[in-house]
């Protein structure tokens, strides 16, 4: 095993991918990731070590001597020019397999790449975030109590009516989880509306044959593109980076922003249209539209539209002459923060999520054997 130096901490493991493709999850001194669509066994985690004196986990990983030998080298201050190759030490197999499996449901809340468009079913956010909660307990010799991804009563306190709900549809499989996490919630004294009457529900909940179509799983996009413009000088369609907005919101395939810019007058607006998913609002999250020495920047309303006007860089209303100039064919369109994302990353995303629905494995979340079992 080879210990690096990588922007002041130690570091051990591959190189992992960006997001939004890399599973992390915080431990107690350290930071764990992997690639998510590289076979566990392919490529080992990651781990970089945020305090190697908290880290005391890392025999069960390492084995005892592998530790010592670990915390002695890394009493040492980073050496960004050479590492440290630690003899005879190496990650044990299996041992980091439950933690994966934890950054991955975590990784599934963020980035999951539900689509109407692409076909991509939603996973059901209660389900997901009470089988979250039981791994984190689960984990509680890895994952300190002031680590982010350890709030076991902010991922359980919203989702009290949705489980109620889900234990009224009786499938024995979601009676048996929402069962196990009212314990957990009792164990760690959540107290958010309705989970006292979740409490008292799930005592008198009796488990029935799963219905044979899961519809209650289905996604819908709400609103269209609307109209075209009069006046329409140029249109296009143009993608969303997913790490530049919230999730829960827009619908993850490509090129789902389309744009126009029409001429009224001598008054030229862009329109753009994003298309939304949900359950999130895109009110307010800024978008911008760029072609030369013309740009447009306003916010999106609750449906995923906004009509702003143009300028020029010396800020001035844009003419109808100018816009009828332009060559539109270079024209950039951001929604959310101006960020780096290739999409060829969020290609291998949807490729994943549909490998997993298409075949769920032994680390498949209750909420995705469900969306799999679907039916559209």
């Amino acid at each position: 095993m080879r210990l690096v130096a990588d922007s002041g901490l130690w570091r051990i493991g591959p190189a992992v991918a960006s997001v939004p493709l890399v599973a992390v999850l915080e431990v107690d001194g350290a930071v764990l990731a992997w690639t998510v669509d590289e076979a566990p066994d392919a490529n080992g985690a990651q781990i970089t070590l945020t305090d190697a004196t908290r880290a005391d986990w890392l025999w069960r990983v390492l084995g005892e001597d592998g530790h010592h030998a670990l915390a002695a080298a890394t009493g040492n201050p980073p050496d960004e020019r050479a590492g440290v190759d630690l003899s005879g030490v190496e990650v044990r197999p299996g041992a980091l397999d439950g933690l994966r499996r934890l950054a991955v449901g975590h990784w599934l809340r963020r980035w999951w790449p539900a689509s109407v468009r692409d076909g991509i079913s939603g996973l059901d956010p209660a389900l997901l975030d009470a089988e979250i909660a039981l791994l984190t307990a689960d984990a509680e010799d890895f994952v300190a109590d002031d680590s982010i991804d350890a709030d076991i009563g902010a991922l359980l306190a919203p989702h009290a009516a949705a489980l109620t709900l889900h234990l009224l549809v009786g499938d024995p499989r979601v009676v048996d989880l929402v069962r196990k996490v009212v314990r957990l919630a009792q164990d760690v004294g959540v107290d958010a509306p309705g989970w006292a009457e979740l409490t008292d529900t799930v005592e008198n909940a009796q488990p029935q044959h799963a219905p044979a179509h899961q519809d209650d799983y289905a996604l819908a996009a709400r609103g269209d593109a609307g109209p075209v413009p009069t006046g329409l000088i140029a249109r296009g369609v143009a993608p969303i980076a997913w790490s530049a907005v919230p999730s829960g919101v827009f619908d993850a395939a490509e090129d789902t922003v389309t744009w126009a810019v029409a001429a009224h007058g001598d008054q030229v607006t862009a329109t753009l249209h994003a298309a939304v998913i949900g359950p999130g609002s895109p009110a307010g999250i800024p978008v911008a539209l760029h072609c030369g020495n013309l740009t447009a920047t306003g916010e999106l309303d609750a449906s995923g539209r906004a009509t702003i006007a143009l300028h020029d860089d010396a800020d001035a209303s844009a003419t109808a002459a100018a816009a009828w100039d332009q060559d539109w064919s270079a024209t950039t369109v951001t929604v959310g923060a101006d960020v780096d994302e290739s999409n060829d990353a969020r290609r291998r995303v949807r490729q994943f999520a549909r490998q997993r629905l298409a075949q769920p494995g032994p680390d498949a979340y209750l909420a995705e054997i469900l969306a799999a079992e679907s039916d559209y």
